[in-house]
Protein backbone atom coordinates (compact mmCIF):
# COMPACT_ATOMS: atom_id res chain seq x y z
CA UNK A 1 0.00 0.00 0.00
CA UNK A 2 1.66 3.37 -1.28
CA UNK A 3 0.50 6.27 0.97
CA UNK A 4 1.36 9.96 0.01
CA UNK A 5 -0.76 12.99 0.28
CA UNK A 6 -2.96 12.42 -2.92
CA UNK A 7 -3.57 9.00 -1.77
CA UNK A 8 -4.88 10.89 1.44
CA UNK A 9 -6.47 13.82 0.13
CA UNK A 10 -8.77 10.95 -1.78
CA UNK A 11 -9.90 9.40 1.47
CA UNK A 12 -10.74 12.85 2.65
CA UNK A 13 -13.31 13.51 -0.16
CA UNK A 14 -15.26 9.65 0.56
CA UNK A 15 -17.53 9.03 3.20
CA UNK A 16 -19.33 5.70 3.46
CA UNK A 17 -21.92 5.72 0.14
CA UNK A 18 -24.42 2.42 1.24
CA UNK A 19 -25.30 4.21 5.18
CA UNK A 20 -25.14 8.14 3.61
CA UNK A 21 -28.28 6.70 0.80
CA UNK A 22 -29.97 5.10 3.88
CA UNK A 23 -30.19 8.61 5.58
CA UNK A 24 -30.74 10.64 2.92
CA UNK A 25 -33.64 8.90 1.74
CA UNK A 26 -35.18 8.56 5.81
CA UNK A 27 -34.37 12.39 5.99
CA UNK A 28 -35.87 12.94 2.37
CA UNK A 29 -39.38 11.00 3.53
CA UNK A 30 -38.98 12.41 6.83
CA UNK A 31 -38.82 9.07 8.12
CA UNK A 32 -36.41 9.28 10.83
CA UNK A 33 -38.14 9.67 13.69
CA UNK A 34 -40.23 6.52 12.81
CA UNK A 35 -36.75 4.83 12.77
CA UNK A 36 -35.22 6.24 15.77
CA UNK A 37 -38.75 5.12 17.89
CA UNK A 38 -39.33 1.72 16.37
CA UNK A 39 -35.44 0.65 16.56
CA UNK A 40 -34.91 2.36 19.89
CA UNK A 41 -35.12 -1.26 21.87
CA UNK A 42 -34.05 -3.75 19.12
CA UNK A 43 -30.42 -3.93 20.61
CA UNK A 44 -29.69 -8.15 20.02
CA UNK A 45 -29.28 -9.68 16.07
CA UNK A 46 -31.95 -12.10 16.10
CA UNK A 47 -34.37 -9.57 17.36
CA UNK A 48 -37.54 -9.33 14.68
CA UNK A 49 -37.48 -6.16 12.80
CA UNK A 50 -40.29 -4.01 14.33
CA UNK A 51 -43.56 -3.84 12.03
CA UNK A 52 -43.77 -0.17 10.16
CA UNK A 53 -40.06 0.26 9.68
CA UNK A 54 -38.88 1.98 6.67
CA UNK A 55 -38.01 -0.13 3.67
CA UNK A 56 -34.62 1.63 3.31
CA UNK A 57 -33.88 1.12 6.36
CA UNK A 58 -34.90 -2.57 6.58
CA UNK A 59 -32.76 -3.12 3.73
CA UNK A 60 -29.56 -1.47 4.63
CA UNK A 61 -30.73 -3.66 8.50
CA UNK A 62 -30.59 -7.07 6.17
CA UNK A 63 -27.07 -6.04 4.44
CA UNK A 64 -25.29 -4.61 7.65
CA UNK A 65 -26.83 -7.90 9.53
CA UNK A 66 -23.63 -10.25 8.81
CA UNK A 67 -19.79 -9.71 9.57
CA UNK A 68 -17.83 -9.67 6.24
CA UNK A 69 -17.15 -13.44 4.90
CA UNK A 70 -13.36 -12.73 5.22
CA UNK A 71 -13.44 -13.08 9.19
CA UNK A 72 -11.11 -15.18 11.23
CA UNK A 73 -12.98 -16.65 13.78
CA UNK A 74 -9.83 -17.94 15.06
CA UNK A 75 -7.73 -14.69 15.32
CA UNK A 76 -11.55 -13.09 16.88
CA UNK A 77 -10.82 -15.65 19.32
CA UNK A 78 -7.55 -14.53 20.46
CA UNK A 79 -8.59 -10.83 19.82
CA UNK A 80 -11.01 -11.55 22.94
CA UNK A 81 -8.82 -13.96 25.10
CA UNK A 82 -6.49 -10.82 24.48
CA UNK A 83 -8.71 -8.22 26.15
CA UNK A 84 -10.09 -10.53 28.97
CA UNK A 85 -5.97 -10.70 30.06
CA UNK A 86 -5.64 -6.93 29.42
CA UNK A 87 -8.88 -5.48 30.12
CA UNK A 88 -7.94 -2.81 32.31
CA UNK A 89 -5.09 -2.14 30.83
CA UNK A 90 -7.00 -2.11 27.29
CA UNK A 91 -9.66 0.31 29.01
CA UNK A 92 -6.76 2.54 30.62
CA UNK A 93 -5.09 2.87 26.79
CA UNK A 94 -8.37 3.88 25.31
CA UNK A 95 -9.52 6.18 28.19
CA UNK A 96 -6.17 8.09 28.49
CA UNK A 97 -4.45 7.90 25.04
CA UNK A 98 -6.82 6.97 21.94
CA UNK A 99 -9.77 9.57 23.53
CA UNK A 100 -6.61 12.26 23.78
CA UNK A 101 -5.19 11.53 20.65
CA UNK A 102 -8.63 12.54 18.65
CA UNK A 103 -8.29 15.89 20.29
CA UNK A 104 -5.04 16.09 18.94
CA UNK A 105 -6.31 16.43 14.95
CA UNK A 106 -7.93 19.67 15.45
CA UNK A 107 -10.69 19.54 12.83
CA UNK A 108 -11.78 15.79 14.72
CA UNK A 109 -11.91 17.96 17.76
CA UNK A 110 -14.01 20.77 16.03
CA UNK A 111 -16.61 17.64 14.89
CA UNK A 112 -16.60 16.19 18.30
CA UNK A 113 -17.69 19.47 19.52
CA UNK A 114 -19.88 20.29 17.39
CA UNK A 115 -22.00 16.99 17.61
CA UNK A 116 -21.84 15.90 20.80
CA UNK A 117 -21.45 19.06 22.87
CA UNK A 118 -18.78 20.37 25.32
CA UNK A 119 -21.39 19.42 28.40
CA UNK A 120 -21.78 15.91 27.78
CA UNK A 121 -17.85 14.01 27.73
CA UNK A 122 -19.45 11.32 29.11
CA UNK A 123 -21.50 10.37 26.48
CA UNK A 124 -19.29 9.58 24.25
CA UNK A 125 -16.85 8.16 26.41
CA UNK A 126 -20.13 5.69 27.46
CA UNK A 127 -20.63 4.99 23.81
CA UNK A 128 -17.36 4.26 23.72
CA UNK A 129 -16.68 2.05 26.54
CA UNK A 130 -20.35 0.24 25.74
CA UNK A 131 -19.61 -0.47 22.05
CA UNK A 132 -16.15 -1.73 23.40
CA UNK A 133 -17.66 -4.54 25.86
CA UNK A 134 -20.02 -5.19 23.25
CA UNK A 135 -17.30 -6.17 20.51
CA UNK A 136 -15.34 -8.91 22.95
CA UNK A 137 -18.17 -10.37 24.43
CA UNK A 138 -18.11 -14.12 23.08
CA UNK A 139 -20.82 -13.97 21.16
CA UNK A 140 -20.05 -10.78 19.86
CA UNK A 141 -21.07 -12.31 16.41
CA UNK A 142 -23.51 -14.64 17.32
CA UNK A 143 -27.50 -15.18 17.41
CA UNK A 144 -27.50 -12.56 20.69
CA UNK A 145 -25.12 -10.02 19.59
CA UNK A 146 -25.13 -6.58 20.89
CA UNK A 147 -22.25 -5.86 18.69
CA UNK A 148 -23.99 -5.86 15.49
CA UNK A 149 -26.80 -3.13 16.19
CA UNK A 150 -24.69 -0.87 18.20
CA UNK A 151 -22.47 -1.12 14.44
CA UNK A 152 -25.33 -0.69 12.48
CA UNK A 153 -26.65 2.48 14.53
CA UNK A 154 -23.47 4.11 15.12
CA UNK A 155 -22.76 3.77 10.93
CA UNK A 156 -26.00 5.91 10.42
CA UNK A 157 -25.34 8.34 12.86
CA UNK A 158 -21.49 9.22 11.42
CA UNK A 159 -23.85 9.38 8.17
CA UNK A 160 -26.91 11.64 9.54
CA UNK A 161 -23.48 13.89 11.02
CA UNK A 162 -22.56 14.36 7.33
CA UNK A 163 -25.87 14.92 6.33
CA UNK A 164 -26.48 17.91 8.77
CA UNK A 165 -23.33 18.98 8.29
CA UNK A 166 -23.12 19.70 4.90
CA UNK A 167 -26.71 20.34 3.85
CA UNK A 168 -26.59 23.01 6.86
CA UNK A 169 -23.19 24.70 5.31
CA UNK A 170 -21.99 24.16 8.98
CA UNK A 171 -18.56 22.58 7.29
CA UNK A 172 -15.77 23.51 4.99
CA UNK A 173 -15.75 20.44 2.99
CA UNK A 174 -13.31 22.03 0.04
CA UNK A 175 -10.56 22.51 3.24
CA UNK A 176 -11.46 20.02 5.74
CA UNK A 177 -12.95 17.18 3.25
CA UNK A 178 -16.07 15.47 4.00
CA UNK A 179 -17.31 14.83 7.78
CA UNK A 180 -16.17 11.51 9.02
CA UNK A 181 -14.36 11.01 5.77
CA UNK A 182 -12.82 8.09 4.96
CA UNK A 183 -9.27 8.95 6.37
CA UNK A 184 -10.79 10.22 9.54
CA UNK A 185 -12.70 6.84 10.08
CA UNK A 186 -9.00 4.85 9.29
CA UNK A 187 -7.42 6.95 11.94
CA UNK A 188 -10.26 6.71 14.31
CA UNK A 189 -9.55 2.85 13.97
CA UNK A 190 -5.96 2.87 14.31
CA UNK A 191 -6.33 4.87 17.70
CA UNK A 192 -8.75 2.43 18.93
CA UNK A 193 -6.04 0.03 17.72
CA UNK A 194 -2.87 0.37 17.04
CA UNK A 195 -2.25 3.19 19.35
CA UNK A 196 -3.82 1.19 22.39
CA UNK A 197 -1.28 -1.37 21.66
CA UNK A 198 1.60 1.23 21.71
CA UNK A 199 0.17 2.72 25.34
CA UNK A 200 0.27 -1.19 26.38
CA UNK A 201 4.21 -0.89 25.89
CA UNK A 202 4.60 1.95 27.43
CA UNK A 203 2.85 0.61 30.58
CA UNK A 204 5.52 -2.00 30.60
CA UNK A 205 2.51 -4.89 29.30
CA UNK A 206 3.95 -7.67 27.74
CA UNK A 207 2.37 -8.80 24.82
CA UNK A 208 2.45 -11.62 22.20
CA UNK A 209 2.88 -10.58 18.36
CA UNK A 210 0.28 -12.91 18.18
CA UNK A 211 -2.21 -11.53 20.79
CA UNK A 212 -1.44 -8.12 19.73
CA UNK A 213 -1.80 -9.09 15.96
CA UNK A 214 -5.39 -10.50 17.03
CA UNK A 215 -6.47 -7.37 18.54
CA UNK A 216 -5.39 -4.99 15.39
CA UNK A 217 -7.34 -7.56 13.24
CA UNK A 218 -10.84 -7.09 15.36
CA UNK A 219 -10.17 -3.43 14.80
CA UNK A 220 -10.13 -4.46 11.40
CA UNK A 221 -13.63 -6.24 11.36
CA UNK A 222 -14.96 -2.87 13.06
CA UNK A 223 -13.85 -0.65 10.56
CA UNK A 224 -15.69 -3.06 7.96
CA UNK A 225 -18.69 -2.78 9.69
CA UNK A 226 -18.53 0.67 10.48
CA UNK A 227 -18.30 1.11 6.48
CA UNK A 228 -14.05 1.67 6.11
CA UNK A 229 -13.20 0.93 2.48
CA UNK A 230 -11.43 -2.23 2.92
CA UNK A 231 -8.74 -1.16 -0.49
CA UNK A 232 -7.76 1.58 1.90
CA UNK A 233 -7.49 0.15 5.45
CA UNK A 234 -4.11 -1.03 6.61
CA UNK A 235 -4.23 -5.07 6.59
CA UNK A 236 -1.12 -5.70 8.88
CA UNK A 237 0.68 -3.77 11.99
CA UNK A 238 3.48 -2.39 9.78
CA UNK A 239 1.20 -0.65 7.40
CA UNK A 240 -0.94 0.74 10.16
CA UNK A 241 2.14 2.21 11.47
CA UNK A 242 2.94 4.29 8.35
CA UNK A 243 -0.93 4.73 7.58
CA UNK A 244 -0.91 6.59 11.24
CA UNK A 245 2.69 8.26 11.23
CA UNK A 246 1.43 10.33 7.86
CA UNK A 247 -1.83 11.08 8.96
CA UNK A 248 -0.90 12.80 12.46
CA UNK A 249 2.28 14.69 10.58
CA UNK A 250 -0.65 15.92 8.28
CA UNK A 251 -3.04 16.87 10.81
CA UNK A 252 -2.05 16.91 14.41
CA UNK A 253 -1.86 19.92 16.44
CA UNK A 254 -3.15 22.04 19.41
CA UNK A 255 -6.88 23.89 19.38
CA UNK A 256 -8.82 25.37 21.45
CA UNK A 257 -11.81 22.57 21.07
CA UNK A 258 -9.09 20.13 21.39
CA UNK A 259 -7.95 21.30 24.86
CA UNK A 260 -11.56 22.14 26.18
CA UNK A 261 -12.40 18.16 25.28
CA UNK A 262 -9.35 16.93 27.24
CA UNK A 263 -10.12 19.43 30.56
CA UNK A 264 -13.34 17.76 30.30
CA UNK A 265 -12.27 14.34 30.09
CA UNK A 266 -9.79 15.13 33.19
CA UNK A 267 -12.80 16.57 35.22
CA UNK A 268 -15.07 13.59 34.02
CA UNK A 269 -12.28 10.88 35.31
CA UNK A 270 -11.35 13.04 38.14
CA UNK A 271 -15.29 12.79 39.37
CA UNK A 272 -14.82 8.74 38.77
CA UNK A 273 -11.65 8.52 40.84
CA UNK A 274 -12.65 8.18 44.65
CA UNK A 275 -11.49 11.01 46.98
CA UNK A 276 -9.71 13.70 45.95
CA UNK A 277 -6.15 12.74 46.34
CA UNK A 278 -5.79 10.70 43.58
CA UNK A 279 -7.30 13.21 40.89
CA UNK A 280 -4.19 14.22 39.67
CA UNK A 281 -2.85 10.97 38.38
CA UNK A 282 -5.57 11.31 35.93
CA UNK A 283 -3.96 13.98 33.98
CA UNK A 284 -0.20 12.09 34.63
CA UNK A 285 -1.89 8.91 33.34
CA UNK A 286 -2.86 11.09 30.04
CA UNK A 287 0.88 12.93 29.93
CA UNK A 288 2.67 9.34 30.61
CA UNK A 289 0.79 8.12 27.01
CA UNK A 290 0.71 10.87 24.46
CA UNK A 291 4.05 12.65 25.71
CA UNK A 292 4.90 16.01 26.96
CA UNK A 293 4.57 17.70 23.39
CA UNK A 294 1.07 16.44 22.48
CA UNK A 295 0.25 17.00 26.45
CA UNK A 296 1.14 20.57 26.18
CA UNK A 297 -0.73 21.28 23.32
CA UNK A 298 -3.79 19.90 24.81
CA UNK A 299 -3.02 22.06 28.08
CA UNK A 300 -2.88 18.73 29.86
CA UNK A 301 -1.80 20.13 34.01
CA UNK A 302 1.60 19.30 35.02
CA UNK A 303 1.37 17.44 38.33
CA UNK A 304 3.71 15.83 41.28
CA UNK A 305 2.15 12.80 40.04
CA UNK A 306 3.73 12.79 36.74
CA UNK A 307 6.93 11.05 38.06
CA UNK A 308 5.47 8.50 40.08
CA UNK A 309 2.70 7.36 36.91
CA UNK A 310 6.25 6.28 35.46
CA UNK A 311 6.37 3.67 38.27
CA UNK A 312 3.46 2.41 36.86
CA UNK A 313 5.32 -0.24 34.20
CA UNK A 314 7.31 -1.53 37.05
CA UNK A 315 4.38 -2.00 39.43
CA UNK A 316 2.33 -3.85 36.26
CA UNK A 317 5.57 -6.13 35.92
CA UNK A 318 5.39 -7.10 39.64
CA UNK A 319 1.43 -7.62 39.12
CA UNK A 320 2.15 -9.79 35.38
CA UNK A 321 4.48 -11.73 37.58
CA UNK A 322 2.18 -12.81 40.38
CA UNK A 323 0.06 -13.98 36.91
CA UNK A 324 2.46 -15.56 35.40
CA UNK A 325 3.31 -18.11 38.30
CA UNK A 326 0.23 -18.33 39.99
CA UNK A 327 -3.19 -19.49 38.09
CA UNK A 328 -4.71 -18.91 40.96
CA UNK A 329 -3.18 -15.56 40.78
CA UNK A 330 -3.62 -14.70 37.40
CA UNK A 331 -7.63 -15.63 38.01
CA UNK A 332 -7.88 -13.10 40.56
CA UNK A 333 -6.39 -10.55 38.50
CA UNK A 334 -8.00 -11.32 35.45
CA UNK A 335 -11.21 -10.75 37.63
CA UNK A 336 -10.40 -7.40 39.46
CA UNK A 337 -9.39 -6.17 35.75
CA UNK A 338 -12.81 -7.36 34.97
CA UNK A 339 -15.03 -5.60 37.84
CA UNK A 340 -12.68 -2.63 37.33
CA UNK A 341 -13.89 -1.92 33.46
CA UNK A 342 -17.13 -2.75 34.65
CA UNK A 343 -17.17 -0.12 37.37
CA UNK A 344 -15.69 2.39 34.91
CA UNK A 345 -18.11 1.98 32.52
CA UNK A 346 -20.56 1.62 34.97
CA UNK A 347 -19.99 4.92 36.09
CA UNK A 348 -19.76 6.79 32.67
CA UNK A 349 -23.14 5.42 31.92
CA UNK A 350 -24.79 5.77 35.20
CA UNK A 351 -26.09 2.76 35.18
CA UNK A 352 -28.09 3.22 31.77
CA UNK A 353 -28.00 1.65 28.21
CA UNK A 354 -26.16 3.65 25.42
CA UNK A 355 -28.64 4.16 22.66
CA UNK A 356 -27.11 4.80 18.90
CA UNK A 357 -30.37 7.21 17.42
CA UNK A 358 -30.11 9.22 14.01
CA UNK A 359 -30.11 13.02 15.49
CA UNK A 360 -32.78 14.54 14.00
CA UNK A 361 -31.52 18.11 13.96
CA UNK A 362 -27.96 18.88 15.67
CA UNK A 363 -28.59 22.22 17.06
CA UNK A 364 -31.50 20.70 18.90
CA UNK A 365 -29.60 17.45 20.28
CA UNK A 366 -26.08 18.57 20.40
CA UNK A 367 -26.41 22.41 20.73
CA UNK A 368 -24.48 23.63 17.61
CA UNK A 369 -23.48 27.11 17.55
CA UNK A 370 -22.06 29.18 14.66
CA UNK A 371 -19.93 27.51 11.81
CA UNK A 372 -16.79 25.53 11.34
CA UNK A 373 -13.94 27.41 10.40
CA UNK A 374 -11.60 26.74 8.31
CA UNK A 375 -8.73 25.21 10.18
CA UNK A 376 -5.07 25.47 8.63
CA UNK A 377 -2.58 21.88 8.61
CA UNK A 378 -0.08 21.80 11.09
CA UNK A 379 3.65 21.21 10.49
CA UNK A 380 5.21 20.21 13.89
CA UNK A 381 9.10 19.73 14.38
CA UNK A 382 9.85 16.74 13.58
CA UNK A 383 12.36 16.74 16.75
CA UNK A 384 9.39 17.72 19.15
CA UNK A 385 6.72 15.45 18.45
CA UNK A 386 6.60 12.89 21.80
Amino acid sequence: MTLTDASMDALRQAGDELADATVATLFERGEVGKFNTLMRYVSTVNAPLPNGLPKVAREYLQATSAPPTWVDWDEMEKARLFFIDNNVHVSTALSFASMPACFLVPHVAKLLSTTHGLNYPSKRMAETGQFTVHLMQPDAFEANSRFIPAAQKVRLLHAAIRHHLERENRWDTEALGVPICQEDMIGGQLFFSLLVLDSLHRLGIHMSVEGAEAYFYAWRVVGAMLGVDQDAVPKTLDEARAFLDLYMLRHMGPSEEGAHLTRQLIDLYEEVVPGTFFDPIVSALIRHLVGDTCADWLQVPRTPWDSVVKAVPHLLGVLETIEDRSPVGAWALDRLGHLASIFELSSLTRGRVMHYAIPEQLKKDYGISGTVPRTHRWTPPAATIS
